[in-house]
Parts: structure tokens; sequence; C-alpha cells
């Protein structure tokens, strides 16, 4: 017979403690409320375990019992791949699990426990003269076992790559509770399957991460930031292969927003002074490091090509500390804005970076025919490909009624453009629940078998974030 909420409690508590165990549906807020609002189903419980010893006498009970497990690190994400899906499932947090377990700056590696919160993981690297450089707008608040789970990406990919990049070994309670013992810091290890690669992105449908080897780097000595102003989308990838030519892997950074973002920034007070130069259609936020004993001004010389080029026609570099700080803000707080602005459609998604003007231009034109007056803010990564590419509801519109009318067939037409473009649905956000039906319908069919077939294997009475993913 299946457990009932308090006999779940119960059980849990005399695992970890019952200190360790919310029961009470109102005091589960926290856990169940994810940033976009978009799921609500309550939880049997919510479990808060302190050691990795915790984490497997929970997984070996939930293996016992049949009940489901969702791992959750700091509530951040964007899929709903931490919150539960039916309302029967134990949401288990690794919050507690959070030291830096070490630091060693020859080997360039750092090991932090699932819990750390990013920022913290920031400050023990730059504690040691260098840097972790997996950034993003959460990050005060993301930790390290979500952002592995869903393979995050942030502004440093261009440079470093993504969270599964960043990664050389894993520590992961199995769906039976065995540990995998995984936390390699090898940069060479030629021994048969990388089996981390399974297990970050996998949005703990196939174990729960509890710890992580990661690579460091040396600290820069400094940035070089500047906002170009730029025409459009075609200025700026020409823009962009000038910068790769003269920068090379010096060049960590290349974003691309719409002065509609900046409108609405201003407008809701978000920023206490145009960062920018002037205004423009486009601006491309751009960033190189310079290490110990590099020569100042590689990105002044490129910018003073990009001009003799007429790729630009104007620029501002950041002169101080503050000046850089605004300038990121302006390009982090896109997402939080268009809240402000009412109701907005999202899209994460990736294409070749050659096509990304193709993209926008083709779906602006299509949003725009659906809905006119829809107001288009298409921003993000343009150096690795990836675009947030969101919709605003037209100024005035009732917010519920544009979601309820346009949600669905925005996205069928934005995603039929990126598939046609050899893109991805998903860039950096995952899958979780909102994006399951769309993965069976888009993923090759081969590659759904083989991860079906890999899910079974590994969790065959699927307690692990079930119907996540693969549904």
């Amino acid at each position: 017979m299946p457990l009932s909420a308090a006999d779940v409690v119960a059980q849990l508590s005399s695992l970890i403690g019952a200190n360790a165990v919310i029961g009470e549906p109102g005091k589960m807020g926290n856990y169940l409320n994810e940033p976009r609002k978009r799921f609500h189903m309550g939880a049997a419980a919510i479990a808060l375990p302190g050691s990795v010893e915790e984490v497997q006498s929970i997984v070996r009970w939930a293996n016992d019992t049949g009940i489901g497990i969702i791992p959750q690190g700091g509530n951040t994400g964007l899929v709903g791949a931490q919150v539960p899906l039916r309302g029967d499932e134990v949401v288990v947090s690794l919050a507690k699990l959070d030291r830096i377990r070490s630091v060693d700056v020859a080997a360039g590696t750092m090991t932090a426990e699932a819990g750390v919160i990013l920022e913290n993981a920031h400050k023990a690297a730059e504690a040691e003269g260098t840097i972790f450089p997996l950034w993003l707008g959460s990050q005060g608040s993301a930790r390290i076992g979500g952002l592995l789970s869903s393979n995050a990406g942030g502004v440093n990919v261009l440079a470093f790559g993504n969270a599964r990049e960043l990664t050389m070994g894993v520590e992961a309670v199995m769906a039976d509770g065995r540990l995998y013992r995984g936390l390699n810091s090898l940069k060479k290890d030629n021994t048969g399957y990388d089996l981390k690669d399974l297990l970050v992105g996998a949005e703990g449908t196939l174990g729960i991460i509890t710890a992580a080897t990661l690579k460091i780097f040396p600290k820069p000595e400094d940035y070089e930031t500047t906002i170009v102003n730029i025409a459009g989308p075609e200025a700026a990838l020409t823009l962009f292969q000038l910068l790769r030519e003269r920068t090379g892997s010096r060049l960590n950074a290349f974003e691309i927003i719409p002065h509609l973002g900046l409108e609405m920034q201003l407008r809701q007070g978000m920023l206490d002074r145009d960062p920018t130069a002037g205004p423009s259609p486009w601006y491309a936020l751009i960033e190189v490091s310079r290490m110990k004993g590099g020569v100042p001004g590689s990105l002044q010389a490129a910018i003073e090509a990009a001009f003799a080029e007429g790729l630009i026609d104007n620029a501002v570099f950041a002169e101080s500390l503050g000046d850089r700080t605004r300038m990121w803000a302006f390009r982090e707080q896109m997402s939080e804005v268009q809240s402000k602005e009412g109701a907005s459609i999202k899209h994460d998604v990736s294409v070749p970076i050659a096509a990304v003007p193709q993209l926008i231009a083709e779906g602006t034109v299509a949003a725009e025919r659906l809905v006119p007056g829809i107001r288009a803010v298409p921003f993000g990564h343009m150096g690795d490909g990836n675009i947030h590419f969101n919709f605003s509801q037209p100024v005035g519109a009732d917010a519920k009624a544009f979601m309820a009318a346009h949600d669905e067939q925005m996205h069928e037409a934005i995603y039929e453009i990126v598939l046609r473009l050899g893109g991805s649905v998903s860039a950096e956000h995952g899958i979780g629940q909102l994006k399951r039906e769309l993965l069976r319908q888009v993923k090759d069919p081969v590659a759904l078998d083989m991860m079906r077939a890999i899910k079974t294997a590994l969790d065959p009475k699927g307690i692990l974030n079930p119907g996540k993913m693969l549904g």
C-alpha cells in the first residue's frame, strides 16, 4: 500500500532526525515555489540531509518504498526540474552539504559539495588567487549540485565552457543508495566510459550529485570591458569574428542586447544611469581578460579596428569597477525587467553562431505577424549561439489573455525556425517538466531510446526525479 504523507514524514524523521524533515505544507513554500511560478504541486515532505551518508539513507529508503525523490539545489531552475510534478514526491534539499572540501591551485581544481552556493565557490577560489568561471545572474542562490545537474551555462561559456566542461569528476548517490566515488582530478584518464558526463546535465534523473571536482583558473590581473553601438546582429557577427582574431582566448564574453532592453530598464528605474555611449538599435557588451604581465589595451585596439571597418559607431569603456558593475547589471537584469513590463513568452535556444542574425530576423517577423504590437526582446550569448529569444506583451495588453492566446503558437513558430537552422530548443536551462513533451517531438528517436535505456539501467524503479526529462 502507498505510504501516507504522515508515514513518509515519520520514516524520514527516523532516518535523519525530525528537525531535518518538513512535513507541514505551510512550511514548504521555499522549496516548491520555483522562479517562474509555472508549477504548483505540493510534496509529501521536504528532507534536508546533513551528510552524504544521510542522502544515501534517504535514497535506499526511497528505493525500497518506491517513493519518488526530487534532488534540489538553490531552486533557481527555470524548467521545473527541481520541484514536484505529481505531489507525492519527497524533495531532497542538498543545502546543508555546503563545504568546500579542498582547493588545489597546482592542479587547478576545487572540490565542492553540492550545496555550495555559486558565489561562495567564487570566493573560495579567489581567496587562493584563482577563479571558478561559471558566472550567471542567480549566483547568489544557485548551488553547485543544481548547476551541474542542469549543465548551466552563463556569460563565460565562450572562454571556459559550460558546467560540464568545468567538471572533472563527481561524487553521486545512485538509485540503490550506493556512492559513486568519481572525484577525479586527472586531466588524462582513459579507462572506459566517462560516467561523470552522464550525471552532469541529467537533472537528477540518474543519480544525486553530492560533490564535484571543478576546474579553477589563474585570476586575471584586470578586465577590459566595453559596450559598443552596433546596427544589428549581422554587424555583431562580423565584430565577433574580428575580436576572436585579435584577442583569441582572452575574449571572455560577447553579449548582445537590443535598445528596447535599455529603454525598459531605464523606465523601471533599474539603472542609475545609461551605461552606453548613446542611443543605438543594438548594443554589444564585450569583455577581455588580461593576465599578469599582459599588455593593457588589446580590447581598445580591436575596437579601434572595428571603428575603421565601420562595424561600430560609438563605444564606452569601463574606467572603474563601478562602470563594469553597471555594464554587467544592464545585461543581467534583462530577464527581470521583462517581468516588470508584463507577461513575457520566453525561449532559451541556440543555433550555429553564423545563424544568429537569421534566427533573430525571422523570429521577430514571425512573432509580429502572430501578434501585432508584440515586443521582441532577443538578447544573450552571441559568442556561443545561445539567444534568450523573449517576447513581451504589447503595451496595455492583458497579461493572462496574452499568454493564454499566444504562448503555444509563439513556441511553435520560434522552435520551427530554430530546428530548421540546426539549433537546439534548450540551450542552457534544460528540459525538466516544462519541455519534456517537446523533447519527445524533436529529439532523434535513437538518442531517446539510448537515454531511456540508461535511465532504466541506473534507476530501474524510477525513483529519481520521476517524470522529468523523459516523462
